[in-house]
């Protein structure tokens, strides 16, 4: 006789939130919030109560929580083909790679999952490329960073972090960086020397809280490297593909790095895609056997990347980044001395600095998650701003509103 169906009983977010405590490791700090569904730029939980999303996944949601476009690109790609490795050529790789490059404005791609690999993979690139063309001695080559980054969590990235918390606990370190302040060119010059393979930084410190670099930072660092011969690699891992209102935050300035990083929002919220682009001179140092991803590349992959880089062609969402941007400016501007000491905007991206008294950023999180908005905080009272460049005024002036709510009543 065959036993009946069991129905599993739905858990409410206060028990699923007991049940991660032994099972999973301590690798985050959630706000206790339990989602389970989103469309756009909300999200809702397991109860039922609707959250505006005005993290966007740090920039991985750009286009939003299941953007139509993307959710059938995938599920057009998931009936014909997700996986063959790179054992083998599938039918959507060169097509991805072909739009990529020609929206970066580069020559070539190599293609990877996660952000933290992609910045693995740049500094392999610039490392190589030291050893085979500028003729670094062998296992001199040299990287410079800045202080405050944050490029992933690998035990290469962390050996160049400044941050404590990254850092304690997991050397030995790996050798080969060297770390300067950020925005401070006079820093940068006096660290390069023959040995540099490099100098890799983020346009936009988003993790430090959005902090922005005086204006002619990015095209100081782009004539130094080229003075010096090494490379400018920059990491728009959050800040490009549309969230500051230009493809690549860099073109703020005009600025085209050697090389650029890619990921979060290349996988549209749906599968993990990064990329490495760059110049042909660069990239093409790199033979078979020398690197590789079981995933990178995979044709699910690569048809979720084509269906993003074809919703930035348009330059749609690139003109609402700027035109919200403006909107999330005025109103930020208006909460100054009203409980802001001040911010940080670039597009729809912003670091929120909050008085102190008022709380830690991450009890202003938490106030916003009760009264429906979700955001991040990143260090002491800050919090950042960057919902899904879907998101509308109407929405965006609401989230505003709940801020001021929240920070003076």
């Amino acid at each position: 006789m065959t036993a009946p169906a069991r129905t599993a009983r739905t858990r409410g977010s206060e028990e699923l939130i007991r049940a991660e405590e032994p099972v999973l490791a301590h690798n985050y700090h959630p706000l206790p919030v339990v989602v389970a569904r989103a469309e756009g730029a909300w999200v809702e939980d397991v109860e039922g109560r609707r959250y505006l999303d005005m993290l966007a996944g740090y920039s991985a949601l750009n286009f939003g929580h299941r953007h139509p476009a993307l959710t059938e690109a995938a599920h057009r790609q998931l009936d014909r083909l997700t996986l063959t490795s790179r054992a083998f050529h599938n039918d959507r790789l060169a097509s991805f790679a072909e739009r990529l490059a020609t929206l970066t404005g580069t020559e070539m791609v190599l293609p990877m999952n996660t952000g933290a690999e992609a910045v693995e993979s740049g500094i392999k690139v610039a490392r190589k490329w030291a050893y085979d063309v500028k003729g670094v001695p062998a296992d001199r080559a040299t990287i410079v960073v800045a202080a405050d980054n944050f490029h992933g969590r690998t035990t290469t990235i962390v050996s160049f972090s400044t941050d404590e918390t990254a850092r304690s606990g997991f050397g030995p370190f790996t050798p080969g960086f060297r770390v300067v302040p950020y925005n401070d060119l006079a820093a940068m010059e006096a660290a390069v020397d023959e040995t540099t393979a490099a100098v890799l930084i983020e346009p936009i410190q988003g993790e430090a809280g959005v902090l922005i670099p005086d204006p002619g930072y990015l095209a100081g660092v782009r004539e130094l490297t080229r003075r010096a011969g090494c490379l400018f690699v920059a990491d728009e891992i959050q800040s490009g593909l549309g969230r500051t209102g230009r493809t690549l935050a860099v073109e703020h300035e005009s600025v085209v790095p050697d090389v650029v990083l890619l990921g979060k929002a290349l996988g549209g919220g749906i599968v993990p895609v990064s990329a490495v682009v760059g110049s042909r001179e660069v990239l093409g140092v790199l033979r078979p056997g020398e690197h590789g991803s079981t995933f990178g590349g995979n044709p699910l992959a690569a048809a979720v990347g084509t269906a993003v880089v074809e919703l930035l062609e348009t330059g749609e969402f690139q003109r609402r980044a700027t035109e919200l941007g403006a909107v999330l400016r005025e109103g930020l501007t208006a909460l100054v001395g009203r409980g802001v000491v001040g911010f940080r905007a670039r597009g729809l991206w912003a670091g929120v600095d909050v008085e102190p008294a008022l709380g830690t950023g991450r009890e202003i999180s938490e106030r916003l998650m009760r009264e429906g908005v979700l955001v991040k905080d990143t260090h002491g009272s800050t919090i950042r701003l960057a919902p899904p460049l879907t998101v509308t005024g109407e929405e965006l002036a609401g989230a505003l509103g709940t801020l001021e709510k929240v920070l003076t009543s």
